[in-house]
């Protein structure tokens, strides 16, 4: 798999209280490095060919990611690139 190389401005970083309690620190650090270094981990070709496309032309980017539990949680990243999101899918 190919990775972008650029780096995407994340703006602030906020994570919801679900996510913090739920997720292993260790994993968000890996997660968020790989989201700002265009690897969108677990999402599907047609979603990272929208990331990618989302980085020129200025919407949001939205990667997926599984803990070392397998548990599923998601980094999003707004438009504007003020503030990226860490969440769990039932969270949005």
């Amino acid at each position: 798999m190919e990775f972008n190389t650029f780096t995407v401005r994340l703006g602030q970083i906020v994570i919801t209280p679900n996510a913090l309690e739920s997720v292993h620190s260790t994993d968000i650090e890996q997660a968020i490095l790989n989201h700002s270094r265009g690897n969108w981990g677990d999402v599907s070709p047609e979603d990272a060919a929208e990331n990618n496309r989302s980085l020129t032309e200025g919407y949001r980017i939205l990667s997926a990611y599984s803990d070392r539990h397998g548990r599923k949680f998601w980094i999003i990243t707004e438009a504007d690139r003020s503030v990226t999101t860490i969440l769990l899918p039932e969270d949005y």
